[in-house]
């Protein structure tokens, strides 16, 4: 063979190697890649070939599928009161992909999780179609549309707690979107989607788990907790040494306060009639370390996944000391989603343990048996059941005599605080009302810890108040929660 055919052999053989190759590196190596990118139109298809299963809440599906006409994509979603549950479902968009519990257990849903094989293996043999499984969820029907109603066209959020669990029993955010007016592939569902998108109401964004607000005077019981946890008070009844006015640490500025007989106020009634001062002197005799510690243990600086991520509150932690004390009382740097101020109650509530959040309370295949159990997880232990006691008899006391009595329910003990969040330069725009609370029976049983959060109403700027906008909510969705558990 002369030289020319040796080389054309040889390129030819290098050819065809590498085509050998760049196959086998597809077909092995980026074959799942490949297969499940969002750009491959066939997992899209593939996605909408058959009917998606159900998001379960209290036994009843809140999620369909019907026929699409006309579309490479056979089936797509429909929502039972869509705008009701989509902050806990999320959506799930032939066009515009999928979110929250729709994308999160999409496996699930769409029967191609890896722990349906079975399934869908028996299914080959016995000719059936092959279905999703289900999502079950820990909401309490009552408790959502409870705050859904309550809330109306004002801009909030409201997050409810099983205390002794974790189990979220309510997550409402308005105002809300109709998860099934974009949910196909026409002209309609994306002048819908584009609508949403561009909604100065921001519309889809979930405020109870993605939106961070100033807590304001509810971040009071983080900061008694961290007072007595580290020995600055130990009587909530004894005199503080608080003096009227007081001023920030370092500055000749005074701590206002909108309260009057806050001069050495008890802890007790300093939380009653939400005295600024003494919370802030309480914050600065703690230190900044030491309230960061504390915060942190009722799950501030961290993210939390419900399975649902929500976004992590905060708590400064290189902050000065006149900082730290205006943080002690829920203003400067400190932000909270409701989710996080639902927890700091329910860990009050239930003496002291924290439990992590969860709305999946299990995944179910297609026959209903039982795929994954979700088994409640203790986060943290942020105080002392004694001390998560006294804490407690200041949050009833809120409500009984203090700025809490709104939510006063006949026959339960009720324990609440209030929030008045400033925000905006120089406090210009309307504040945030706020008000936590949890509710039992006398015996303790049955609790619920709910937070609210209104972040603009009709309401004149004065009449702003967390007792005034916030409790009737939360009293609502304490209500459903106690006449469903009898």
């Amino acid at each position: 063979m002369n030289k020319p055919l040796r080389r054309i052999s040889l390129f030819c053989g290098l050819l065809v190697l590498a085509l050998l190759v760049r196959t086998n590196w597809l077909q092995y190596v980026q074959a799942e890649d490949l297969s499940t990118r969002k750009e491959n139109r066939r997992v899209q298809i593939a996605q909408y070939a058959t009917e998606r299963g159900n998001i379960i809440v209290q036994g009843n599906p809140i999620t369909g599928s019907s026929v699409t006409d006309g579309s490479d994509f056979k089936y797509k979603r429909t929502y039972l009161d869509g705008p009701l549950w989509a902050p806990v479902t999320g959506y799930a968009s032939q066009a515009f992909g999928s979110t929250q519990l729709e994308s999160l257990d999409d496996g699930i849903l769409t029967g191609n999780d890896d722990r349906l094989f079975f399934d869908r293996t028996i299914g080959m043999f016995t000719g059936e179609k092959k279905a999703g499984g289900n999502v079950v969820t820990t909401l309490n029907a009552a408790a959502q549309k409870a705050a859904f109603k309550q809330l109306g066209n004002k801009k909030g959020a409201v997050a409810a707690l099983d205390p002794r669990t974790g189990a979220i029993l309510a997550l409402v955010s308005t105002p809300s979107y109709d998860p099934s007016s974009f949910a196909g592939f026409s002209k309609n569902d994306e002048k819908a989607w584009v609508q949403l998108k561009d909604s100065e109401d921001k519309n889809l964004v979930n405020r109870a788990l993605r939106e961070t607000y100033p807590p304001g005077s509810t971040f009071k019981v983080v900061t008694a907790a961290a007072a007595l946890e580290n020995g600055v008070v130990s009587d909530i009844n004894a005199a503080t040494d608080t003096p009227e006015p007081y001023m920030l640490p370092g500055t000749r500025t005074p701590m206002v306060n909108h309260a009057s007989g806050c001069e050495k106020a008890t802890l007790n009634f300093a939380l009653q009639v939400s005295c600024n001062s003494v919370f802030a002197n309480m914050g600065d005799k703690v230190g900044r370390d030491k309230m960061v510690e504390t915060a942190q243990k009722f799950g501030f600086n961290s993210t939390v996944d419900t399975p649902v991520r929500a976004f992590a509150s905060v708590y400064d932690k290189t902050m000065g000391k006149d900082g730290n004390a205006q943080s002690s009382i829920g203003q400067f740097n400190t932000a909270a989603t409701p989710l996080q101020m639902a927890m700091v109650t329910a860990a009050i509530a239930n003496d002291g343990k924290l439990m992590k959040p969860y709305m999946v309370d299990q995944l179910t295949a297609p026959n209903l048996d039982t795929v994954e159990k979700h088994e409640p997880q203790e986060m943290s232990r942020p105080l002392s059941p004694a001390n998560a006691q006294k804490v407690q008899q200041m949050m009833v006391n809120v409500v009984e005599k203090g700025t809490g009595t709104p939510a006063k329910i006949k026959g339960y003990v009720v324990g609440g605080k209030t929030g008045t969040a400033q925000h905006g330069e120089k406090n210009a725009k309307r504040p945030y009302a706020w008000f936590i609370s949890y509710a039992e029976n006398p015996d303790g049983t049955s609790p619920v810890a709910v937070a609210v959060v209104i972040e603009d109403s009709a309401a004149e700027r004065e009449d702003i108040s967390g007792g005034g906008l916030a409790a009737p909510v939360a009293k609502a969705v304490m209500e459903a929660v106690l006449k469903s558990k009898g």
